[in-house]
């Protein structure tokens, strides 16, 4: 399952279990009221673990990217400069949208 996939299930249950935690607290449920946070917590850590896995892929893109940046540097290759670059920028910005 991808990261995207996990991202949007745990958003799911975190708001799934606010729901619970609020019906329970409503109806007087304190049991209900319990699995909903724990729910609720569940889902806000499988968010959070989906976007440290992106954080890491941007990281690696980021490096790798920067390495073929300096390769097409020394070896004056402009193309593998340019793609260098890209995927450098490219592994910040997934990195900076997985915060």
């Amino acid at each position: 399952m991808g990261n995207a996939s996990n991202r949007g299930e745990g958003a799911a249950e975190e708001l799934g279990g606010k729901i619970k935690q609020a019906v329970g607290k409503v109806i007087g449920n304190e049991q209900m009221e319990a699995e909903g946070k724990a729910k609720e917590v569940k889902g806000e850590a499988r968010q959070e673990t989906a976007k440290a896995g992106e954080r890491t892929k941007g990281a690696i893109e980021e490096v790798t990217g920067a390495v073929k940046n300096r390769v097409g540097a020394a070896i004056d290759n402009e193309q593998m400069q340019a793609e260098g670059k890209a995927r450098e920028l490219k592994g910040e910005a997934r990195q900076k949208a997985n915060k």
